[in-house]
């Protein structure tokens, strides 16, 4: 009777601790309102819509200001937002998207498919970057009510319904910008859009402060009540805010990559490198073909062969990446091909072209001077700008390298074309045709339009294939179009792909409802709570 008493006793005190554990697990899982979320990212904004500047930093704060009509699930499919359905027409001429009912701007005005024809048509079309090229075949929105927009299509598009999520073509509202340039108006810095979160304050050179929007339309969230983006310039000083406290998440690889082994041992912290794979973004090196030298392809082809690809990737990001040699990386497996022209690394054999383009080495050991400007958006550019320096010296080429902030680079890149050499990343996209078709296109060089083509490269060939993958209907031959498109652009050699872009987030344990899908980095917070302890 007393084995069978404390038998019994002890069985109930292990199921009383499991059901305890069950409870606390269970808790572990459920959000927990309020709270502020702290973040860091740098470089600072430019503005708060990515419509027509989409880099990263105006990417990931706008997009919990704006939606998309989709996003995009683990397996790159499209899933509703502000559409909750959408029909292809079987020859493929009109895609019909239904709208959700009830939606409401932040400052309390109806959405409807006016909107979405306003941003299609006036601003996608037009001023986005990527979008231009993208919705190329758009040529009308149809509205016959509130809740349905009609696409209207010149030829079948394969890749619009890969470009349409909250980061990419925001949805933004006809009431606020019709009748202005988007590109110039005062309301950027004060948005009003459809998400999770209202704009309330932004501090130049401090931060960016937004609330929760009460009246969102997926009921229940946002769980936080606000999300603060701190701009810390050091790199240090974000890890060390990271490791006091201060701030409980930063995305894009926004500490030094020589912190990485030790912040990996803090218990407090994660790190996770999904969420970035939507974007595909990869780093190039890009030619100004204006430049004399640099017009002679014999001298883009000696730059080429003193690429030392993994030991930059070494050297100044300690291994986190991998080498890239085609302008489609290799995480798309659908599009990539390994059949190119390859440029190993050779300093004989750059030196050699160099020799035969006609600029011998001169007194002193150097043939002529370049400038050279690298992405402005991490410090880590700095140092691959050095290293850089010392590999072109090697072959006799001196390096004019001048550090800059993000409104000087881009200014002299997209706008002046003043500069000989840039190194940046450029974000390829699920689909090649979204990412690539406005750096190498002849027609897509537009002064004052960012990440579009400034290097002045005209190709007839290039432009006769990326017409043809626009339009063409079967896949199969697309991908094909697209594999001759990456053979092409690697002989004629106008950017030359270097590396896949190093990112990762790390984050507070306390932090939870993170968005890791493809686009997960630049999708916001609508998810996302803070852990009680």
């Amino acid at each position: 009777m007393s084995r069978k008493f404390i038998s019994a006793l002890s069985l109930g005190i292990i199921l009383l601790a499991l059901n305890a554990m069950g409870r606390v697990l269970a808790d572990e899982q459920t959000p927990v309102r309020g709270g502020t979320l702290i973040a860091a990212i740098y470089p600072e904004p430019v503005t708060l819509t990515a419509t027509y500047n989409n880099q990263y930093a105006n990417r990931v704060i706008s997009a919990n200001i704006f939606d998309g009509l989709v996003y995009y699930d683990d397996n790159y499919r499209p899933q509703p937002r502000l559409a909750t359905s959408w029909e292809v027409a079987p020859d493929g001429l009109s895609i019909t998207f239904h709208l959700r009912h009830g939606v409401k701007w932040h400052d309390g005005q109806p959405f409807t498919s006016a909107d979405v024809k306003y941003s299609a048509l006036e601003v996608w079309k037009k001023v986005h970057s990527r979008g231009r090229s993208t919705f190329a075949a758009l040529k009308d929105v149809e509205t016959p009510d509130d809740y349905t927009a009609i696409f209207r299509l010149s030829s079948p598009s394969q890749v619009i319904l890969s470009a349409l999520d909250g980061a990419e073509s925001q949805v933004v509202p006809k009431h606020i910008f019709d009748g202005s340039d988007i590109r110039k108006s005062p309301e950027n810095a004060r948005p009003i859009g459809t998400g999770p979160f209202r704009f309330k304050e932004w501090k130049r050179g401090q931060y960016v402060i937004l609330e929760r929007n009460p009246d969102y339309w997926d009921k229940g969230k946002p769980y936080l009540d606000r999300v603060i983006y701190r701009f810390i310039p050091d790199a240090a000083a974000r890890s060390a805010a990271l490791e006091s406290g201060e701030v409980s998440y930063i995305p894009y690889a926004g500490v030094p990559f020589s912190d990485i082994a030790r912040l990996k041992q803090n218990p407090e912290l994660k790190f996770d490198s999904r969420g970035y794979s939507y974007a595909a973004q990869t780093y190039f090196l890009g030619f100004n073909l204006r430049s004399v030298p640099l017009s002679n392809l014999k001298v883009r082809q000696a730059i080429a062969h003193i690429i030392d690809r993994q030991r930059i990737i070494d050297t100044v990001w300690y291994g986190q990446s991998k080498p890239e040699y085609s302008v489609v990386p290799q995480s798309l497996t659908q599009f990539f091909t390994p059949d190119i022209p390859r440029y190993d690394y050779s300093v004989d054999a750059a030196r050699k072209l160099l020799d035969d383009a006609g600029y011998p080495v001169k007194a002193g050991g150097k043939r002529f001077t370049l400038r050279l400007y690298t992405d402005p958006s991490s410090s880590q550019f700095l140092l691959a700008g050095e290293f850089l320096r010392q590999e072109f010296n090697k072959i006799g080429i001196a390096i004019d390298f001048t550090p800059l902030d993000n409104a000087t680079f881009l200014k002299k890149v997209y706008t002046d074309y003043d500069f000989d050499i840039i190194f940046q990343g450029f974000g390829v996209m699920l689909d090649p045709q979204m990412g690539l078709t406005r750096v190498f296109y002849s027609k897509a060089q537009s002064p004052g339009v960012p990440y579009a083509n400034a290097f002045a490269y005209v190709s007839p060939a290039t432009d006769r294939l990326i017409e043809a993958y626009q339009n063409e209907v079967d896949p199969k031959k697309r991908i094909a179009v697209i594999a001759d498109f990456q053979r092409q652009t690697l002989t004629d050699l106008p950017l030359l792909p270097v590396m896949s872009a190093p990112f990762f987030t790390v984050y507070n344990r306390k932090l939870h409802g993170l968005d890791f899908s493809p686009a997960g980095a630049h999708s916001g917070f609508r998810d996302a709570w803070i852990a009680a302890k």
